[in-house]
């Protein structure tokens, strides 16, 4: 199942980096590294990477930016590493485009877990009922057979666990989602982040397709349950 898939791991850790090269190769991917911000963009511009494991702390360019920087152009999968947890932390990343976090020191075996399962999510995802849906008199457009989602005619960049989402709430019209479903129905059992990252790319989410975020006509909050899609 990984054979031949690359994946990019940046750490300015050298042994940390050595010790994930050897872990994930032995595995089957192809594993390219990089020890700073720039090495990082760099080896992405030049491969086909099918997920990033980045380090929030980077000489150069950091962690942060790289993201930024990657998700401005791909939707790529990536885990951002980190020696902090704090909420408002891990908040940050997800915003700027992070699908998932781990902390140091941790686990090569759940670390390895998380990579099979969002590359697993990828892949998998089950064919909607329709191609092509709009929403508002064009001003939402969704399709999924080319996995792009148009706001007013142009294009709207989403990342993976954000289109998840999108299609959750599509596929079922007026169900009021608690946390814990939208991960059981976008990401399945498998998901290892946290219940309230959720609110987080609902966040991110809203900011891209929403003509006003804080009164979102798609995405809504219904208090003390959780989020329904109000599309029509």
């Amino acid at each position: 199942m990984n054979a031949g898939k690359k994946i990019l791991v940046v750490d300015d850790e050298v042994k940390l980096l050595e010790v994930l090269e050897d872990f994930l190769a032995s595995k089957g991917f192809v594993v390219f590294t990089a020890q700073n911000g720039e090495e990082a963009l760099a080896v992405f511009e030049r491969e086909d990477i099918a997920l990033v494991l980045l380090d929030r702390m980077l000489p150069k360019i950091s962690g942060e930016d790289v993201c930024t920087k990657i998700r401005q152009k791909s939707r790529v999968p990536i885990i951002m590493l980190t020696a902090k947890a704090q909420e408002a932390e891990v908040e940050a990343g997800l915003w700027i485009g992070a699908d998932d976090y781990i902390t140091k020191p941790f686990s090569l075996k759940i670390l390895y877990a998380r990579i099979v399962a969002i590359l697993r999510r990828l892949s998998e995802e089950p064919v909607p009922l329709y191609n092509k849906i709009v929403f508002q008199d064009g001003q939402l457009e969704i399709d999924f057979e080319s996995r792009s989602v148009r706001k007013s005619g142009a294009e709207v960049k989403l990342t993976p666990n954000e289109y998840k989402l999108l299609s959750a709430f599509v596929k079922y019209p007026g169900k009021v989602f608690t946390r814990d479903e939208l991960i059981e129905f976008s990401f399945g059992t498998e998901f290892c982040g946290y219940d309230r990252a959720v609110d987080s790319h609902i966040k991110n989410l809203r900011q891209k397709i929403e003509r006003d975020p804080k009164r979102p006509v798609y995405i809504q909050t219904v208090h003390g349950v959780g989020y329904k899609f109000g599309g029509k």
